[in-house]
């Protein structure tokens, strides 16, 4: 039986959260929740709002910018986790340096790009990609390939692909710093191990390393599905979701519905069902890492 004064402090420590469970409910789950209320009205912020029933998500349905969009979102996923080959390669050089120093100065160099603002390194590509004046069209005209310069973000064929390069190499990032870590926590014993065994360091990282990031990789899969669904503020600032509907996401579909077409009800049911996605889709890789890590601990006993 416990003690009554274990209670009463297990009480105090919840009064103690209960201002910071009042703020987000009030910041997190009100908007959200008035999102969903708002989605059956067609909704007039400053005027009167009439209720619709399912009308706004009947128009959903058959809205073709809209479900345009997610294929826009498929794209940048896999691009998303084809580009993680350049962090994990940066991660293995890294950690391969025998200097802890040149280990602290190098990783401090590689990451030092994550302190910048996300509009100004959008703004500085945004000039990289410029028609006239642009980095890229006048190197290549300086290297007699002013053939292949154009508009990068103002034409169907180049836009998305344009927009995925933000940022490029991709090394200033998530990926990284958790590559980096799991290859730091390995075992030095297993290392060990491995050099004695004449595992080369190809070898190794097929062997060893990978093996061993796969929880991590999982945990990245999981935040790139829920970043992609979030994917809007780099192509808010550079193509507004243009050329003709190319570069449009979910999140941008929104935006414009609400604050270009003034349809704010609609922008809410889009709100709504994007929300709904998201939680479904983190259910599912919640579910399933779950029951991975049951299967391997039951392997091991």
């Amino acid at each position: 039986m416990r003690s009554p004064r274990k209670r009463v402090f297990r009480w105090q420590l919840y009064l103690a959260l209960l201002p910071l469970a009042l703020i987000i409910g009030y910041f997190a789950y009100y908007p959200a929740l008035s999102g969903i209320f708002w989605s059956f009205f067609h909704w007039q912020p400053a005027g009167v709002s009439t209720p619709i029933g399912f009308d706004n998500y009947v128009t959903m349905f058959n809205d073709p910018i809209w479900w345009s969009s997610f294929r826009n979102l498929g794209f940048i996923f896999l691009f998303a986790v084809v580009s993680w080959v350049l962090p994990l390669f940066a991660a293995e050089l890294l950690v391969s340096l025998k200097s802890i120093r040149w280990q602290f100065v190098m990783r401090t160099l590689l990451i030092l790009p994550m302190a910048f603002p996300g509009v100004v390194t959008a703004l500085v590509w945004g000039f990289f990609y410029s028609p006239n004046d642009g980095v890229i069209n006048q190197t290549l005209k300086a290297l007699g390939l002013g053939a292949l310069a154009q508009n990068w973000t103002g034409q169907n064929s180049t836009a998305l692909l344009s927009l995925l390069f933000v940022g490029f190499p991709f090394i200033a990032g998530l990926p990284f710093l958790i590559f980096y870590s799991s290859l730091q926590n390995i075992p030095t014993e297993v290392l060990e191990a491995a050099q004695l065994d004449g595992v080369g360091r190809v070898a190794r990282f097929w062997r060893i390393d990978l093996p061993l990031m796969a929880g991590q990789v999982r945990i990245l899969v999981f935040l790139a599905i829920v970043g992609t669904l979030q994917y809007g503020f780099v192509a808010y600032v550079l193509t507004a979701g243009g050329p003709d509907n190319a570069t449009m996401v979910p999140i941008l579909r929104m935006i414009n519905v609400a604050f270009q077409g003034g349809d704010w009800g609609y922008s809410a049911a889009l709100s709504t069902t994007l929300f709904v996605i998201t939680i479904a889709i983190s259910a599912v890789v919640v579910s399933a890492r779950k029951r991975g890590t049951a299967t391997t601990d039951g392997g091991a006993m």
